[in-house]
């Protein structure tokens, strides 16, 4: 008696094992797998505005004194026309000396630089803001950048679509064989978003160096650029996201 109880368990873990193979049998038989996309065009509401800041003197002071003045004068500007703290990202200012040959000698000049980001959202503001920031020769304009303030909803807008042809294709499909889409079984999912670029345009034919009371040559002062032309209304941001749906068949 005490040699059967194995051979009873043994029976009932073979017909166990055999029932919790079956649902996957039955999942390839009966599965239509659908690829399908989908998109969200919207009109972008944020425009990313990149700055440079960069200043080399003989003396550090002089060269740290006119980077952060030039970042206070953008950041101001920037106040001045209704952004907020949180919509002004100023980096921190770095000081790098400048030698020549031997390193151990005393360097020859500093050079301090920055960066400074600003998150517009009245498009109007963008121009002032180009007009009041490159005038001085130590900021320089570096990207324009158009995106939407919501990503999330356009996202789940590019999602919905894209859900909505996977359905209609599988219900089609089902349909010339008198069959009916049923639930769910499986979902990949890939979105990926479109950032407008702006190409701005500068002219450099003003941009040359002149001789300064200060000096000439490496520590000659620049004659500022004049700011970028501002390119047309910008175009829609498009969203689009990929499905792969596994549908049961009814």
């Amino acid at each position: 008696m005490k040699n059967c109880l194995p051979i009873v368990l043994a029976s009932l873990l073979i017909v166990s094992g055999a029932r919790a193979q079956s649902p996957e049998a039955k999942f390839i038989a009966d599965t239509l797998v659908v690829q399908a996309e989908g998109s969200y065009e919207a009109d972008p509401d944020v425009a990313t505005m990149a700055f440079r800041i960069f200043s080399q003197e003989k003396e550090l002071k002089k060269a740290y004194d006119s980077a952060n003045q030039s970042m206070q004068r953008i950041s101001s500007l920037a106040a001045g026309i209704g952004l907020k703290k949180e919509e002004i990202e100023t980096g921190v200012l770095t000081v790098s000396p400048m030698y020549e040959g031997d390193r151990k000698k005393r360097a020859r000049s500093y050079a301090v630089q920055a960066e400074i980001v600003l998150k517009v959202h009245n498009f109007s503001h963008i121009g002032p803001i180009l007009d009041g920031s490159v005038d001085d020769g130590i900021a320089d304009f570096r990207s324009l950048t158009y995106s939407i303030a919501d990503e999330e909803s356009a996202k789940k807008e590019a999602v919905a679509d894209a859900m909505r042809h996977a359905i209609g294709r599988a219900s089609i499909a089902l349909e010339q064989k008198g069959q009916k889409l049923g639930g769910l079984r499986y979902m990949s999912l890939d979105v990926r978003q479109l950032y407008g670029v702006a190409q701005l345009q500068t002219s450099t034919s003003v941009a040359e160096s002149v001789e300064a009371s200060s000096g000439v040559g490496l520590f000659a002062k620049k004659v500022a650029p004049p700011p970028p032309s501002l390119p047309p209304q910008p175009e829609k941001i498009k969203v689009t996201a990929s499905v792969q749906c596994a549908f049961q068949i009814q």
